[in-house]
């Protein structure tokens, strides 16, 4: 039977659309589920102001009356503008083990980009790059970060058997602490502060870190402008993500460096809730915060979250001293294993950042591109 395509279009159809990730990946030892109430306010424009820059629309696939799958069409104006190409993301999409489904929900997104006059889609991709990026296409066997994604293995081919290429991809590494770099680290951090003054400030309440929300935004901002998918976070942007992730962070993992009064740079630490949001099911009432709360006082990995350098100061050794501090506490607290996020292939000067420590590259996402 033919694979009928439904526009979401009402509220029920929104949680249909969030429920049915939930549903495929049920029993998964390795997927990570999201908060469902931040997964439905995504799809909401009221509740998301990237809906001020953005078109979007969103599918649900069915199958003899069965939701089968599902898929989101965005359309970045902001994104568009900066690139001069006409773009229109595939986003959120799963579906079934089936190509017939995933034929049918992408020429639904090909179909509205076509529409709006796009050229090209790409994906898949969020609202921001803040949001769910990249399609994982190997480490189906490691549990996801929250940082990250996770995906069905079948996927890969499926796209690519759909005349979707590599755009760009994303790795991902485990680093094992050993006293080498622990060492190389605190020298070179030494070496650096007295060289070039930079101080370093230092957390233990969440309240001293509300004052540099704007802050960390800003250097957001320069920092990460040249990269693929990336646009300036304004006000409302802003203010979501720090609400969102400001109730998670955790003072004694979180770092910022100070040149005559001004921060320059900081990295962000998390302690690893891949497993206590597994427990948590989508929620974090009544019962999920309790495992939450344990991942954070007694955590055995350390998730790199998110790192930012003003790019005047990249080439300063900044890194050198973040890394320092964060390694500090990690040995104090007696934790060996840290996960980064996703980074370009093509950034070297980080990647080789990570071959002083015991590592495995485990991990790979991938942004598929293709003409229509």
């Amino acid at each position: 039977m033919a694979i009928e395509i439904r526009e979401v279009s009402n509220y029920k159809d929104i949680k249909s659309f969030v429920n049915f990730q939930y549903k495929l990946y049920k029993g998964s030892k390795f997927w990570v589920p999201p908060m469902k109430k931040d997964e439905i306010n995504a799809l909401i424009p009221e509740k998301n102001p990237a809906f001020k820059f953005c078109k979007a629309k969103f599918f649900l696939a069915y199958e003899n009356g069965k939701l089968v799958g599902r898929v989101g069409a965005i359309i970045n104006e902001k994104y568009n503008e900066k690139t001069g190409d006409k773009l229109v993301r595939f986003s959120r999409m799963e579906f079934n083990n089936n190509p017939e489904i995933a034929e049918a929900l992408l020429n639904a997104v090909e179909e509205y980009g076509k529409e709006h006059g796009m050229e090209k889609i790409h994906g898949p991709l969020g609202f921001t790059n803040l949001d769910t990026q990249g399609m994982l296409v190997e480490g189906h066997d490691h549990i996801q970060s929250i940082a990250s994604v996770y995906h069905k293995d079948y996927y890969k081919e499926i796209i690519e058997n759909l005349g979707y290429e590599k755009e760009n991809d994303w790795v991902e590494f485990r680093l094992t602490l050993t006293d080498r770099p622990v060492k190389k680290a605190i020298r070179g951090s030494n070496i650096i502060q007295k060289r070039s003054g930079f101080d370093v400030l230092r957390f233990t309440e969440k309240k001293e870190l509300e004052q540099y929300s704007e802050t960390v935004f800003e250097i957001l901002n320069e920092a990460f402008s040249d990269l693929p998918y990336v646009i300036p976070f304004d006000k409302k942007l802003r203010e979501l993500y720090a609400k969102k992730y400001l109730k998670l962070l955790v003072p004694r993992f979180t770092y910022m460096v100070k040149k005559d009064d001004k921060v320059i740079a900081f990295v962000v630490g998390m302690p690893s809730l891949s497993e206590a949001m597994q427990k948590a099911k989508g929620r974090l009432f009544p019962f999920g915060i309790f495992p939450i709360i344990k991942a954070l006082k007694k955590p055995e990995v350390i998730d790199l979250f998110l790192t930012g350098v003003l790019p005047e100061y990249h080439s300063s050794g900044v890194a050198v001293i973040l890394f320092a501090e964060i390694q500090n506490q990690m040995q104090k607290e007696n934790i060996k294993f840290m996960e980064t996020t996703g980074i370009f292939e093509t950034n070297q000067n980080v990647i080789s950042n990570w071959k002083n420590y015991e590592n495995i590259q485990h991990k790979r996402r991938r942004c598929f591109i293709k003409n229509i």
